[in-house]
């Protein structure tokens, strides 16, 4: 289980150190090897190889003659790239993910259960702004979550 928000730096070859607190789980659960790819949301996500062999295997068997079906395997799977921590813990993120990701130096890398985002600084908090004020947090839920409480 990823959880929680660090903030991170990409060195002059596009590599970023995975934090001390995930390096043991992610040598355990997938040996160092991971999966980085693009969401909707200006971000990466970064997957361990095993969970990304099973989401990957349940998108490609959607019947691709479904045009959005066909498009999220354009993007999702065709931006998919395989990585492997060094021996220093660092993932080389390639320049056409940091580029459509929009990152620059200054990154956060946010734990979200199976898997992390990879956010360029200030668009983190521009968009973690802009959720806060949002009605999820003014008290108005969505049905899916107004049986939640937290």
């Amino acid at each position: 289980m990823f959880r929680g928000v660090t903030n991170l730096n990409i060195d002059s070859k596009g590599r970023v150190a995975i934090p001390a607190r995930y390096r043991d789980r992610l040598l355990e659960s997938c040996a160092g090897q991971l999966v980085i790819t693009v969401d909707r949301d200006d971000c990466l996500l970064i997957y361990p190889l095993p969970e990304w062999e099973r989401i990957e295997a349940a998108v490609m068997a959607r019947p691709n003659i479904d045009p959005q079906v066909r498009q999220l395997q354009r993007v999702f799977v065709g931006y998919a790239t395989d990585v492997e921590m060094d021996a220093q813990a660092r993932i080389l993120v390639a320049p056409t993910l940091r580029t459509q990701a929009k990152l620059d130096k200054h990154v956060v890398l946010v734990g979200q259960g199976n898997k992390f985002e990879l956010w360029d600084e200030a668009v983190w908090a521009a968009q973690r702004d802009e959720w806060l004020k949002s009605d999820a947090y003014a008290g108005g839920l969505s049905e899916a979550l107004a049986s939640l409480s937290i």
